[in-house]
Formats: C-alpha cells, structure tokens, sequence
C-alpha cells in the first residue's frame, strides 16, 4: 500500500508535504530550482559570486556558480558541476572555498588539472586564471568582467561634476 503522506498531486506533479510540513521534490525539481535561482534574468550566473564559466563548446558562456565549501566536478552524475566530456574523469577534482580563497584539486583524474596550462595537484585560483579539466577550459570569475573599469567612470564622473561645482563656487565668490 502507498504511504498517503508521499502522494502525488496530479495538477503539479509534486508530492505532497511530509507529516511536519516538508515539501518533498525529486532530484531533477530539485536541480532545477537551483539552476532557476542561480541564473539571472538574462540567464547568467551573476559573477558577484565566485563562479566557472564554460570558454569552448556546449559549455562557452554557461557558467557554475561555486558555493562555499567544497564541490566536486566529473562525469558521473553524482557530482556538484557535471562535464560530459570524454577527457573528463569521473570524479575529475574538487574546488573549495579555504576562508576567502579558492582551491583547486585534482582527484587523481586521468588527463590532468591544469591551472594556466600548468599541470597541477593543489593550486589557490584567482579572477582571471584559466582552468581546465581534461581537454575543458573554464574561466575563474569573482566579479564581472569591467566592473572595476565601470566604477572608475562613474567615479570619475562624479569628480568631474564635483570639480565643476567647486569652481564655480570659487568664481562665484571672488566676484562677490
């Protein structure tokens, strides 16, 4: 017999709360409000976390978002960012978050980590180095690309309109 606690509700195709109000989802509902609630309105990951985005292929673009703690790449599908590529291995390497600063470890996988095209066991990443996995590129990113150069304009617009107002108030005042 069926446990009524754990029905199906034929109008969502999701199972009823459990007995202290627990909503109960299967694994795919679950990966995909995890997807939904990662990506922004144009599909993105926000690069205001640390994230992986994809530089070739099926993967260029599409981008992991890394947590804290520690997250494990591969094939298999039992891992926290999954690459469907053949040069990946199953259980390739993990990334972890060491109080601020990021990790890359290979887990003995079969073609290698490779940070910078540096092979490497262990290595701390930062914005900007190329990471890759077999033959799979991925780029670290901890902000948006021109993010800093778009906070230097809008700075520098300020000042400009500060400055102005200064002089004028200088001019204005010699004159009185």
């Amino acid at each position: 017999m069926e446990n009524p606690r754990h029905n199906s509700s034929p109008a969502t195709g999701r199972r009823s709360s459990g007995p202290q109000g627990t909503q109960l989802f299967s694994a795919d509902e679950l990966n995909k409000l995890a997807l939904e609630t990662a990506l922004t309105s144009d599909g993105r990951a926000s690069a205001n976390e640390p994230v992986l985005e994809g530089m070739q292929g099926g993967l260029q673009g599409r981008r992991f978002l890394l947590r804290a703690g520690r997250q494990t790449i591969g094939r298999r599908d039992d891992n926290d960012i999954v690459i469907n590529d053949l040069s990946v291995s199953s259980a390739h390497a993990w990334i972890m978050n060491q109080q601020g600063h990021y990790v890359v470890m290979n887990t003995l996988s079969t073609n290698g980590t490779f940070v910078n095209n540096k092979r490497v066991h262990e290595a701390t990443i930062g914005h900007g180095d190329v990471i890759r996995f077999g033959q799979v590129e991925f780029v670290f990113l901890t902000r948006e690309p021109g993010a800093s150069r778009r906070a230097r304009v809008i700075w520098s617009a300020w000042g400009a309109v500060a400055l102005t107002g200064l002089c004028a108030l200088a001019w204005w005042w010699l004159k009185a």
